[in-house]
């Protein structure tokens, strides 16, 4: 099966990449695990990261205020960019709406208050090398220039193994972030051809001509899954996602109904 897989990430038309951890052996598999790929939303799990390092050193607080502004209010996923102006939420409030309904008005208003620079430190410390944030979101000028946040499959297949080990910061944090992984509402990747049957931690990301997958799915024998696309056809590969990880979940005796249709 892994084979398979491999092969069809590594023949997909544009450019893909996958990364797999078995999580009890340590075993990992991988195409093009280490190339950089334009990040999208997965940027938003380092960010993650930093507001629970900050919250652990007593830099930050849970229940910090934050007033939404007109000007603060960004397009596309989210909740934020469609309720009312003067709207108050917490530090908290912003992690969560940022993974579980990657809420781009959230995320920038966290950038803004952990400092950019303090999550690229933390994005080094934790030994990641291809993934940088570079801007905040919506920042057409810096993405005129070609200014690009990024991530790799391998990295953030690591990160996501740390985070089961519950070795990012405490593991307390680590399960609190897992937590919320595991709340994302946007499920129409990785879990989406399982039933419901298999505990899904995870993070989307998309933009024109890219997607990406990135969690842990808590089979008999739980497994980091993750694969990314630019460009590509996301359509397709969103489909594939869905395929691969019901096959891997599959291939480890959980039953599953309904048959998805073959790559």
């Amino acid at each position: 099966m892994e084979e398979r897989i491999a092969k069809a990430v590594r023949k997909f038309p544009g450019r893909a990449g996958l990364y797999c951890q078995e999580l009890d052996t340590g075993r990992e598999w991988a195409v093009r695990g280490e190339e950089p790929f334009e990040a999208a939303s997965v940027i938003k799990l380092p960010i993650l990261v930093e507001v629970f390092r900050q919250l652990e050193s007593g830099e930050a607080r849970e229940d910090e205020r934050f007033t939404i502004a007109k000007e603060d209010k960004l397009p596309s996923c989210g909740a934020l960019n469609y309720l009312h102006t003067g709207l108050t939420v917490t530090l908290m409030d912003l992690a969560v709406l940022m993974i579980i309904l990657s809420d781009n008005t959230a995320t920038n208003l966290l950038i803004r208050r952990l400092g950019m620079e303090r999550i690229n430190d933390t994005i080094r410390g934790l030994g990641m090398e291809a993934t940088r944030l570079r801007r905040l979101l919506f920042d057409s000028e810096a993405a005129a220039r070609g200014v690009k946040n990024t991530i790799s499959p391998g990295e953030t297949g690591r990160l996501l193994a740390a985070l089961y080990r519950g070795e990012v910061v405490s593991p307390a944090a680590s399960a609190r972030m897992l937590g919320i992984l595991k709340d994302q509402r946007l499920n129409g990747k990785l879990p989406f051809w399982l039933d419901g049957k298999v505990a899904c931690a995870h993070k989307t990301g998309e933009d024109k001509n890219i997607t990406h997958d990135v969690g842990i799915l808590y089979a008999p024998r739980p497994f980091v899954l993750c694969i990314c696309g630019d460009p590509v056809d996301a359509p397709a590969l969103n489909a594939l996602m869905a395929q691969a990880a019901r096959l891997l979940v599959q291939e480890q005796g959980v039953v599953l109904g309904g048959e998805p249709p073959a790559f």
